[in-house]
C-alpha cells in the first residue's frame, strides 16, 4: 500500500537576469541557497534527510560531475546524505519532485529534498553539445537513425514553438499579447507581495566587498508595453517567435521538503500541501512542446478530477504559444492559469523550473483559501510531466 506524499515547504530564489544579481554565485552555491533556506524554515535535523533530488540541464563545467552532490557539499546538509543529479530538461525538478514523491510514497526513504539549479550566466543553454562540437568530440547527440527516422537534422525547440503557433493561428500580436499579459501579473504579484512566502532571499557579495540581499525577480518588466514587445526582432526571419514572447534566460534555485506521514510525525512536521497525482508522457520530439496537454489529460485520468475542479494551472511558459495551444485544446479558464505571470516574465532557469513552478502553485493556492492545483511543462524531446497538487 502506498502512503501519502507531502510538501513540508517548498521556496526558490529570486530569478536573476543574465549576468544579472546572481552572476558571481557558483552553481553548487547557488543551489545550496535554497537547500539552506528550506532546511531552516522547516526545522528539520538536516541529518534526517534521506536524499537529495536536485535538477539540472547544462551538466557542464561549473555544473558537470554530479551538481547534486556538490550542493550537498555547499549547503547544510552533512557529507553523509547522498545525492543524484536529474536531467529530464526542462522538467528536471519537476522530475526531482515526482521521484522523491515516489520514494516516500513507497516507504523505501520518509524525508527527500526535491528541486534543481540551473545558472544560465555561467553555464549557458546548449553548452554541453556546444564545447563537445568545438572539441571535436562525435557528431552531436543525434545518430543517423533518429535523424533518418524523423527527417530532421536536429530537434529545435524554437522551430516547434513556431509549429505550434502555426497549428492552432496564433499569430505574432496574440503572442505578444499574452507576453505583456505576464509580465502585467507578476508585477502585480510582486506590488501585492504575492512571491514572499516562496522567496529565499540571495546574498550578493558586490566588487567592492559590500553585501546586499537579492530579494525580487530581476527580469520583470514592471513598464512592459506592446509596443516595445512588438519592436523584438523574430529569433527566425519571418517567424513570430522572439526573445520578449519566449522565456527569459534565467538563474535561479528551488527546493522541496517532501516527506511521508512517518516523518511528519516523527519530526512533528505539519505539511503545507499534498502531491495527489503523478503522470509523465511523451510523443512527438519534432514539435516537441506540445506534450503538456496529453499529460494534463493523463493526470486528471489517474486523480479521478476533471479539469473543471482544479482551482489553479502553472503551465510554464517556454514560448508563449505553449499555455495558449494548451488553453485552446483543454478548454481550461484563462483566468486560473499562471495568475501570478509566467516565465516570460519571471524567466525559465531550465533544472529548477520545476519546483520554481510547484512554490508559486502551493503558495498561490494557499493565499486565495483554494484546493487543487495542477502544474505541467513542455520539455525537450517531446516529453511532459504533470502534477496535481492538494493545498492543505
Amino acid at each position: 500500500m502506498t502512503e501519502p506524499a507531502y510538501i513540508v515547504d517548498i521556496l526558490r530564489t529570486p530569478g536573476g537576469r543574465r549576468n544579472g544579481a546572481l552572476a558571481a554565485l557558483h552553481p553548487a552555491d547557488l543551489g545550496a541557497v535554497s537547500v539552506d533556506a528550506l532546511l531552516r524554515r522547516t526545522g528539520v535535523d538536516p541529518a534526517a534527510v534521506d536524499d537529495l533530488i536536485f535538477g539540472c540541464v547544462s551538466q557542464v563545467g561549473e555544473q558537470s560531475n554530479h551538481l547534486a552532490r556538490h550542493v550537498v557539499l555547499a549547503s547544510l546538509l552533512p557529507q553523509s546524505v547522498p545525492a543524484v543529479t536529474i536531467d529530464r530538461q526542462c522538467g528536471s525538478a519537476q522530475q526531482a519532485l515526482h521521484f522523491a514523491a515516489q520514494a516516500v510514497m513507497s516507504g523505501t526513504q520518509d524525508m527527500v529534498i526535491a528541486g534543481g539549479v540551473e545558472h544560465m550566466t555561467r553555464v549557458p543553454m546548449g553548452s554541453p553539445v556546444r564545447l563537445a562540437a568545438d572539441a571535436g568530440l562525435g557528431s552531436g547527440p543525434l545518430s543517423e537513425r533518429i535523424k533518418a527516422r524523423y527527417a530532421v537534422a536536429e530537434f529545435s525547440q524554437f522551430t516547434g514553438a513556431q509549429m505550434i503557433a502555426d497549428k492552432y493561428g496564433f499569430d505574432r500580436e496574440a503572442m505578444d499579447r499574452f507576453a505583456l499579459d505576464s509580465h502585467r501579473k507578476a508585477a502585480t504579484a510582486i506590488a501585492q507581495a504575492a512571491f514572499d512566502a516562496e522567496i529565499a532571499p540571495v546574498e550578493v557579495r558586490l566588487a567592492d566587498g559590500t553585501t546586499l540581499m537579492h530579494r525580487r525577480d530581476e527580469g520583470v518588466r514592471l513598464d512592459a508595453s506592446l509596443d516595445a514587445i512588438a519592436a523584438v526582432k523574430p529569433i527566425v526571419a519571418g517567424g513570430a517567435i522572439t526573445a520578449a514572447n519566449a522565456s527569459q534566460v534565467t538563474d535561479g534555485s528551488s527546493a522541496a521538503l517532501v516527506v511521508n506521514a512517518r516523518a511528519l510525525k516523527v519530526n512533528g512536521l505539519t505539511p503545507i500541501a499534498r502531491i495527489h497525482a503523478l503522470a509523465v508522457t511523451a510523443g512527438d520530439p519534432v514539435v516537441m512542446l506540445e506534450e503538456p496537454i496529453p499529460a494534463t489529460r493523463k493526470v486528471l485520468a489517474r486523480a479521478g478530477l476533471a479539469l473543471g475542479d482544479i482551482d489553479l494551472f502553472e503551465v510554464n511558459e517556454a514560448f508563449a504559444s505553449i499555455p495558449m495551444a494548451w488553453l485552446a485544446a483543454t478548454g481550461a479558464d484563462p483566468a486560473r492559469l499562471n495568475v501570478n505571470g509566467g516565465a516570460i516574465a519571471l524567466g525559465h532557469p531550465l533544472g529548477a523550473t520545476g519546483t520554481k513552478l510547484m512554490a508559486t502553485l502551493v503558495h498561490a493556492l494557499r493565499a486565495r483559501g483554494l484546493r487543487w492545483g495542477l502544474q505541467t511543462m513542455c520539455e525537450g524531446g517531446g516529453i511532459a510531466n504533470a502534477t496535481i497538487v492538494e493545498a492543505l
